[in-house]
């Protein structure tokens, strides 16, 4: 017997446990990195008054749509966002307090390279309101910094990360590894002096090759050595959850470690799939409207999207409902990179929504020892977590 309408209608919406978020795309920086594969644009002249207005109207279309909820995160991600002006910063985050009711604990992040002119901006960022910082440092030393094609050397970041410490309350890095020519002792060495220097929150990345990055193109005609073999990397990969977890900061998600209760917001709403709205060059959402999930895109190159948002009153490039089968497939994605696992009451409405039965392929998997279904959730166990995407593969349909 369905539900009667009005029952319907104080039930939860399926986003709701995840969350509301908003992602910010600022598409600039001054250089682009040899293993960087966001949108991201070298320009040296910026309007940023005109970008204001883009981001402003987005804001206000997306508020239409959104009404009524509460808004637990802002994330500035880039690019470079602490590239902007502060009073961009500023003008942005009172338009959004204006149009959403914001949560008590909201976290509001931007992404900093740790140069000494970027750190000149921070105490400008913190009076806009932002009150999380997170730091693409990525290495500990020169020769890999340069390496790597970034603008900082170590003394830079160290100084750059004092100022953000002595600001914001909450303080986040970055540090890629499985380098070039870069041994466990190495990595093991460095790790530890990234542990005692972070405040909260640790972002640590092996390092992947992708394709159209210059590291890409490189490592296709065979001019990128010393990179660590699969067995090495994940080798590398399983010291780091040790050390973390030892040091009081474990992995709460598959690259993300963090002092309980101090978890990036942000990144929590995508893996626990809530909605969250992308405004800006390239940027992606998943908002729920009207009772049905749709996958939003933003056009990539800068120049289109802020022509599209001045034209058309909107910069998206796509707009479209997700079935219930993606819907199944994005939420174990996603919710599997997490050590806490996914709600299973809430997978099983989804795959019978779908069509699709997970239950079977589940038990095969806890058979093997691969995941576990304690406490009413689905997560990887131990054995399970360093082939992630092997389980995915027999977990979900093709």
């Amino acid at each position: 017997m369905p539900l009667p309408s009005w029952w319907r209608a104080v039930l939860p919406e399926d986003w709701e446990e995840g969350g509301f978020g908003l992602y910010l795309h600022w598409p600039f920086c001054q250089s682009k990195c040899p293993y960087c594969d966001f949108n991201s644009h070298v320009s040296a002249n910026i309007d940023q008054d005109r970008w204001a207005q883009a981001y402003l109207g987005e804001i206000d279309r997306i508020g239409a749509l959104t009404a009524g909820r509460v808004l637990r995160s802002v994330f500035f991600g880039g690019g470079t966002p602490s590239l902007m002006d502060p009073a961009l910063v500023d003008v942005i985050l009172r338009k959004v307090r204006a149009t959403w009711a914001w949560a008590n604990d909201i976290e509001i992040t931007l992404e900093a390279n740790p140069t000494s002119v970027e750190a000149g901006r921070f105490a400008g960022f913190r009076a806009a309101g932002v009150n999380r910082v997170s730091m693409g440092v990525q290495a500990l030393n020169d020769a890999d910094l340069r390496a790597l094609g970034r603008r900082h050397s170590l003394a830079e970041a160290r100084a750059a990360f004092d100022v953000a410490r002595g600001l914001f309350d909450r303080v986040s890095f970055d540090l890629i590894y499985a380098r070039q020519d870069q041994t466990p002792a190495q990595w093991e060495r460095e790790l530890r002096e990234a542990l005692a220097m972070a405040v909260d929150h640790l972002s640590l990345y092996q390092l992947t090759i992708e394709e159209g990055t210059a590291f890409g193109d490189r490592f296709a005609v065979g001019k990128l050595h010393g990179l660590p073999d699969e067995d090495r990397a994940a080798d590398m990969y399983l010291r780091t959850q040790e050390i973390t977890a030892a040091a009081g900061m474990p992995g709460y998600e598959v690259s993300n470690h963090a002092k309980p209760g101090q978890e990036s917001r942000h990144n929590l709403i995508y893996w626990r799939y809530g909605d969250y709205a992308g405004i800006g060059p390239g940027a992606h959402g998943r908002l729920t409207v009207g009772g049905q999930r749709m996958a939003t895109e933003a056009h990539r190159a800068p120049a289109a999207w802020l022509e599209q948002v001045e034209q058309a009153g909107h910069g998206e490039s796509l707009r479209e409902p997700v079935d219930g089968q993606a819907q199944l497939t994005e939420m174990v994605m996603m919710g599997l990179r997490l050590h806490e696992g996914i709600d299973l009451a809430r997978l099983g409405r989804l795959a019978d929504r779908s069509g699709h039965d997970i239950y079977s392929n589940i038990n095969g998997l806890r058979d093997i020892g691969m995941v576990d279904t304690d406490g009413g959730r689905l997560r990887l166990t131990e054995q399970g977590r360093p082939v992630l995407n092997a389980v995915l593969r027999r977990l979900l349909p093709d």
